[in-house]
């Protein structure tokens, strides 16, 4: 571009050369300063063109985000739409009710009857529908109580059980601790052993009796 740029020199340029470089005249009914064949001086890449090769190796990356300032910013544009959503809804709500003020305005006093009498309907059932409401609540607060305490009866029962269980348990080892071996009467367990000996090598039948016993020596 250079050594194209030192063969240009300043001077006048010929009229003829000139209107052979820009073509015909503009058509009518055109700006008279455009011309179809007029090439800017600078040309323009079109999207076919093949990147330049300075930058045929460069990666475009996406700019660096800050996680701290990215979770603001989301923060703060969630609590925009939701504020946003509920400024909509209320002045949706009150330009609903407007109109509906409008059309009851507007309409007859049959319509401002009909509409007295189902409001009174409404709160007579609403009435109606509450005291339903109360008395179910009121049977099951008295069920419930009814249940803790038939459960409460029933753990007192089998703890009363219980404790006499334990006692009858304590009664029997009591009774069986009188015929337990002590230092006080080993002596005397002992004699009673040696004279009134056992013998309990024997063989029994499939019913239960005995068959045959050896010989105490």
């Amino acid at each position: 571009m250079l050594r194209a740029l030192r063969r240009c020199r300043p001077g006048p340029v010929p009229l003829p050369a000139l209107a052979a470089a820009l073509g015909p005249a503009p058509a009518p009914g055109l700006c008279p300063g455009w011309s179809p064949r007029a090439v800017p001086a600078r040309g323009r890449k079109s999207r076919h063109d093949p990147p330049a090769k300075s930058k045929a190796g460069r990666v475009k990356l996406p700019p660096p985000v800050d996680p701290e300032e990215l979770l603001v910013v989301l923060e703060r544009y969630r609590q925009h739409r939701l504020v946003l959503s509920a400024l909509r809804a209320e002045f949706r709500a009150e330009v609903l009710q407007k109109k509906r003020e409008e059309r009851l305005a507007e309409g007859s006093l049959e319509e401002l009857e009909e509409h007295r009498r189902l409001m009174a309907w409404n709160e007579e059932e609403n009435a109606r529908q509450q005291a339903r409401r109360e008395e179910r609540v009121r049977k099951e607060k008295e069920e419930q109580k009814r249940r803790r305490l038939e459960i409460a009866e029933k753990q007192a029962r089998k703890m009363e059980a219980f404790v006499e269980e334990k006692e009858k348990e304590v009664l029997q080892l009591q009774e069986e601790a009188k015929n337990f071996i002590t230092p006080e009467n080993l002596e005397a367990r002992i004699e009673e052993c040696l004279d009134n000996p056992r013998n309990y090598n024997f063989a029994i039948d499939k019913d239960g009796r005995i068959v045959r016993r050896t010989v105490l020596s």
